[in-house]
């Protein structure tokens, strides 16, 4: 009866988690998506605790008290500005758990007298593999974007061959594991070299590839549970793994397609192609035409349609409710209010969408890039908000840019530009934004969220 009870709990968790996957790919079903991948992990919960092959429930008790004394703070008061790191650390967790669930389950059989077969020892190698590999990537990941790391390109002479070099070696320790399980110095220097190659892997790719990164890591991190559930016997896992690895694969692809960025360059970093340095277009000769908080508000106050285009200095300053407080007030005096939210906003996917529907910006007024770029033809005001290289001109024109070819939201074509923004400091490329000195470009300095509060007063006023 209890085996019974344990398959129906882990059956039930496992069509949970993919209903719950599906319903993310809607906004205005997401929340709900959360709930059901929520339930889904209780029943799996459920169900591992009443195994009969547990002996003593006092660490899996302490386990779980550890785990809402973290995890609750941090999902409670961590602010949406941090919630990229913080997805990165949570991605270190999970991936050191299935690591040191691998290492325990080698170190029990070995103590015990059994010898691991082969097949056993290729499903906790990989586990380890890519579980190592996993916690030393997102740890590198969550220091770029907390900024405790530069989010510059580190790189080296010679660090293609390192890299390589630390690759292969894994590959043959691995190997090397599996003919011989007995040799244990070969499986934990395994660990360690993986763990490196983690860091090194993450090292040279730049602060703009972080999304694209951490989808990558969520794809190992869900591949290591996976293989940990083949080494354990663990359904659940194996299901939960997959649906982990192959959504966050297929994000990966998805995100390098949006930046325009070379899936295989990101996934190996500096392997594989020279380094070489790119400096950003010379602004030399340029200048930009400032604007007031009083001509702004006569510009949105008459407007028939804003385009609000979001991006992380919005999600700086904290700025999303005043966002929708301006959205209110232009449709009170007869206008239209979109926002453009393009696949990359932000430091990782979904971003910008989250911040707004925090703020209660209604689902349907939301529009990614394809189906809003035609919109700005006819667009009176593009209001951009902390946003830089999703909406750099140079990415359409200018083939010696780091962002050539990227598909940008087309800010330049409405009749005229409003940006919001600290300075005039570079984005994540690190090279000057053409839009900013566009004719049709007015910039709007200052912290956003003070800018909104001070566009909505002075709008109230006209």
């Amino acid at each position: 009866m209890r085996d019974y009870f344990i398959e129906a709990s882990y059956l039930t968790a496992s069509i949970l988690f993919i209903l719950g996957l599906r319903s993310l790919t809607r906004p205005d079903k997401a929340r709900r998506g959360m709930q059901l991948a929520a339930a889904g992990m209780l029943f799996a919960i459920i169900g591992t605790l009443v195994n009969h092959t547990i002996v003593d429930y006092r660490w899996i008790a302490a386990g779980l008290v550890l785990g809402v004394i973290f995890g609750y703070p941090m999902g409670q008061w961590v602010p949406m500005t941090a919630m990229p790191q913080r997805i990165a650390l949570s991605l270190t967790l999970s991936a050191l758990a299935a690591t040191l669930v691998g290492v325990a389950e080698y170190h029990t059989q070995l103590s015990s007298g059994i010898i691991p077969t082969r097949a056993t020892m290729v499903a906790l190698g990989f586990e380890v593999m890519l579980g190592s590999i996993t916690v030393g990537g997102t740890l590198v990941a969550a220091g770029k974007l907390q900024e405790w790391l530069t989010s510059k390109p580190v790189t080296f002479v010679g660090q293609q061959a390192v890299n390589g070099a630390l690759f292969l070696g894994i590959l043959a320790l691995l190997v090397y594991t599996i003919i011989g399980p007995t040799h244990a110095w070969a499986f934990y220097a395994m660990m360690g070299v993986a763990f490196v190659f983690g860091i090194m892997l993450v090292m040279p790719i730049g602060g703009a590839d972080m999304p694209v990164v951490v989808a990558l890591l969520n794809s190992y991190s869900g591949l290591a549970s996976c293989a940990t559930g083949f080494a354990i016997g663990n359904v659940i896992l194996i299901i939960s793994g997959s649906l982990d690895g192959a959504s966050g694969f297929i994000l990966s692809i998805l995100m390098s397609k949006a930046m325009n960025r070379s899936f295989t360059n990101v996934l190996f970093g500096a392997f594989g192609s020279e380094t070489t340095a790119v400096t950003g277009k010379s602004a030399a000769g340029l200048s930009v035409r400032s604007i007031g908080v009083e001509d702004a508000a006569i510009q949105l106050a008459y407007a028939q349609l804003v385009i609000v285009i979001p991006g992380y200095g919005m999600a700086v300053a904290q700025a999303q409710h005043a966002v929708r407080e301006l959205a209110e007030l232009v449709e009170k005096r007869g206008g239209e209010v979109k926002f453009a939210v393009h696949p990359v906003a932000g430091r990782m996917p979904g971003h910008m969408n989250v911040l707004l529907a925090e703020a209660n910006v209604p689902y349907d007024k939301l529009y990614d890039m394809d189906e809003i770029n035609s919109e700005f033809d006819r667009a009176d005001v593009a209001l951009v908000i902390g946003a830089n290289d999703v909406v750099n001109p140079a990415a359409r024109t200018d083939k010696s840019s780091p962002i050539y070819g990227m598909p940008i939201l087309n800010a330049d074509h409405a009749k005229s530009v409003i940006v919001l923004k600290r300075g005039m400091s570079a984005g994540f490329a690190g090279i000057e934004n053409d839009l900013f000195y566009d004719k049709r470009t007015s910039m709007l300095f200052g912290d956003a969220k003070a800018s909104l509060t001070g566009l909505v007063g002075e709008i109230k006023n006209v």
